[in-house]
């Protein structure tokens, strides 16, 4: 089972640099990287350097084991030849002891030719690991050149998000200045005159209306009293005349007469509903 204690501090840790990311400045980390390229380069080429100066020590070697094989190799054809000279000589005793020497030469070049095969054998590795070194460093000098070119353009770009979240930033910053709710509008003061203008428009056609309304019936009024009066006239004329008891033909054209006045009357109030007047009440 996971320590519940490792875990968590695992996921702090995540937590914590994923935070560090995405608050980081461009600019800063862009430095970081080429700090960091630069100095992985810097280990690359120290590290090929060694390589390469181990195959120079190996040659070194080299030279200076080839040098004490043709010495040895030198020396041990001396010291027999000599062996050879004392022997012919008759001196058996100074023979001999030029053989010992010839020999030790002789195993003392043995050993120098096994050093120098094993040398040969570590000399040829170590060529074709400073091969691989020089082209490693190569490599990475050609990254690291790349890298250094990308900085100007990166730089270029992280002021340009600058600069765009600054714009974003300003944008966000007028969207908050909202109007004020104390302080009236112009749209709001034109409807207010609006509705105003129109409920007065209103008021005065109802009330053009209701003055209307009350002169007609004022006019009506007027002509319901002429035409109650008239008609009195003519009932108390029409007593009079029976009254008197005159029955003559002289009565029978007075009442044709007053018919006609009727119907006349009658006409002239129909004429003036027409026009908009009112007939005079005394009219006989």
């Amino acid at each position: 089972m996971a320590n519940p204690f490792s875990k968590g501090w695992k996921y702090l840790m995540s937590s914590l640099d994923q935070k560090i990311d995405e608050n980081a400045d461009p600019k800063v980390q862009i430095k970081q990287a080429v700090d960091a390229a630069k100095q992985q380069h810097r280990e690359i080429s120290e590290q090929a350097a060694q390589v390469i100066g181990n195959q120079r020590q190996l040659e070194m070697q080299l030279d200076r084991l080839v040098k004490s094989q043709a010495d040895y190799q030198k020396k041990a054809q001396t010291a027999l030849r000599m062996a050879d000279e004392a022997a012919a000589n008759g001196d058996e005793a100074k023979a001999a002891e030029l053989n010992n020497t010839a020999e030790v030469i002789a195993s003392q070049l043995v050993t120098v030719e096994q050093e120098l095969e094993n040398t040969k054998q570590m000399h040829a590795s170590a060529t074709q690991a400073a091969e691989q070194a020089k082209q490693q460093q190569q490599q990475s000098e050609a990254r690291l050149q790349q890298q250094l070119a990308e900085v100007d353009k990166l730089q270029a770009q992280a002021d340009q998000a600058k600069m765009q979240e600054k714009n974003a930033e300003a944008m966000d910053s007028m969207k908050q200045f909202s109007d004020d709710d104390s302080v009236p509008t112009l749209d709001g003061v034109r409807d207010k005159i609006e509705r105003r203008y129109a409920d007065a428009l209103g008021a005065q056609e109802l009330t053009e209306n209701t003055v209307h309304d009350r002169m007609a019936e004022i006019s009506m009024s007027g002509r319901d009293m002429a035409a109650t009066s008239k008609l009195d006239e003519i009932r108390a004329s029409m007593n009079k005349e029976l009254d008197s008891g005159s029955a003559d033909s002289g009565s029978t054209s007075r009442q044709d007469e007053i018919v006609a006045e009727i119907e006349a009357e009658m006409e002239a109030e129909a004429d003036g509903d027409a026009n908009g007047e009112t007939p005079s009440a005394n009219k006989d």
